[in-house]
């Protein structure tokens, strides 16, 4: 059997105003913003080479509501470097998974819209 999808391109978030959502996504998240479209509510970055794309929604049956986790090395480090950039806090550094192979850390900030935006670490047990 052939594999239809092979990756991820892009990723759609719904927002209310792009220049905001640009300075939270490229400043507080330090995001590469690709671009943003000329007299559009679009913009672009790219995440480890998947599209991120902010956009304001024409019909609210387009309207996404994801929740992104970003890969970090260190998530508590991560956390408070945003937060301390301006994202509102949700949930701090939490240890949600351990097995043989290491354990699984979260933490959760919002977007400008309110949208959770996780932090995600990955730690190899020794």
């Amino acid at each position: 059997m052939i594999s239809l999808v092979t990756g991820i391109r892009q990723i759609h978030v719904s927002v209310t105003n792009i220049e905001t959502s640009v300075a939270f996504y490229r400043d507080v998240l330090g995001l590469r913003h690709l671009f943003t479209v000329p007299e559009q509510p679009m913009a672009f970055f790219d995440v480890g080479g998947v599209r991120l794309y902010l956009g304001v929604p024409e019909d609210e049956a387009y309207r996404s509501r994801p929740v992104i986790y970003f890969a970090v090395d260190h998530v508590a480090a991560a956390f408070d470097q945003v937060v301390s950039r301006g994202a509102r806090e949700l949930a701090g550094p939490t240890c949600v998974h351990r097995d043989d192979d290491g354990e699984l850390w979260l933490a959760f900030v919002a977007d400008p819209d309110g949208t959770p935006v996780a932090l995600s670490e990955q730690r190899r047990v020794r």
